[in-house]
Parts: structure tokens; C-alpha cells; sequence
């Protein structure tokens, strides 16, 4: 699976932008066939990080989640810039 298949759009939520500030984590919504290996590739390719763990979890909504923390010498809030999130 490509990477720009993976994550299909970063979540912006209050409990998003908390979990940013406090442990610099990230939320993407993800394809429904896409794994935590497929998700921590996509995320390092595609915005230059180093992943710490990955958990998935899917919503009421139907759909796949991915919460992201980034290694500490990563910033999460600096990605979220970079996206256009904070």
C-alpha cells in the first residue's frame, strides 16, 4: 500500500490539539485496510519524522483512526503547522 493511500486526512478536534501539546501525538483518519506498519511508513515518509508507536482504534463513525506519537526529538505541534492544523 503507497503511502498517500494510507492516511486519508489529520484529524482537528479539542482532544486532538490536546493530545499535540501534551503527548505529542498526531491523529490521522486512515484507509480501513491500512495496518499500524502501513500507517507508522506513511507517516515517516510522508512528513519526515520518526514514530514512536502507533494505536488504531475505529470510530462509531465508521471510520479508521490513527493515533501517531512521534519519537521525543520530534515536535508534534511543528507537523501540525506544517498541515495547516494550529
Amino acid at each position: 500500500m503507497k503511502s498517500e493511500d494510507v492516511i486519508l486526512y489529520p484529524m482537528m478536534t479539542e482532544v486532538a490539539s490536546r493530545l499535540i501539546e501534551s503527548e505529542n501525538k498526531l491523529i490521522f483518519v486512515v484507509n480501513m485496510k491500512a495496518n499500524k506498519k502501513d500507517v507508522r511508513k506513511a507517516v515517516e515518509e510522508l512528513y519526515q519524522v520518526k514514530v514512536k508507536d502507533v494505536n488504531i482504534a475505529k470510530s462509531a463513525k465508521g471510520e479508521k483512526k490513527a493515533f501517531v506519537r512521534l519519537q521525543p526529538e520530534y515536535s508534534a505541534t511543528d507537523v501540525a503547522i506544517k498541515l495547516g492544523l494550529l
